[in-house]
C-alpha cells in the first residue's frame, strides 16, 4: 500500500496497515530511523505510565527503605553465602535458648 509524504501535512498510517500492526487509537509510538528505513515502534509504558501518583510514592519511599539496608555479601561462591547463613541460623537458636 502507498501513501503520498507532502509538505502541507503529517504522514497518516492507512487503517488497514495499523490494524495489521496491532496499534490501537491513542497508543503511544516511537519513530526510528535507520538507513533510509523509517521504523514505527510502538512505545512501552513504563513505571510511571502503569502507577497513579500516590501508588508511585509508596513504592519509591519502600525502594528507599530497601537501600537502607541491611545487606550481606556480596558472596564470592555460593557456598560462603550458605556458610554465613548456617552461622546466622546457629547464632538465633543460642539467642531463643538464652531467652
Amino acid at each position: 500500500m502507498g501513501v503520498v509524504v507532502s509538505t502541507k501535512s503529517d504522514l497518516v498510517v492507512p487503517r488497514s496497515v495499523r490494524r495489521r500492526a496491532g496499534l490501537k487509537s491513542g497508543q503511544k509510538v516511537e519513530f526510528k530511523v535507520s538507513g533510509g528505513v523509517i521504523s514505527i515502534v510502538p512505545k512501552l509504558p513504563t513505571a510511571d505510565d502503569e502507577y497513579t501518583p500516590a501508588q508511585r510514592r509508596v513504592i519509591d519511599a519502600r525502594l528507599r527503605q530497601a537501600r537502607k539496608g541491611p545487606y550481606h555479601g556480596p558472596f564470592a561462591t555460593a557456598d560462603e553465602a550458605i556458610a554465613f547463613l548456617r552461622k546466622r541460623v546457629r547464632k538465633r537458636k543460642r539467642m531463643k535458648r538464652g531467652s
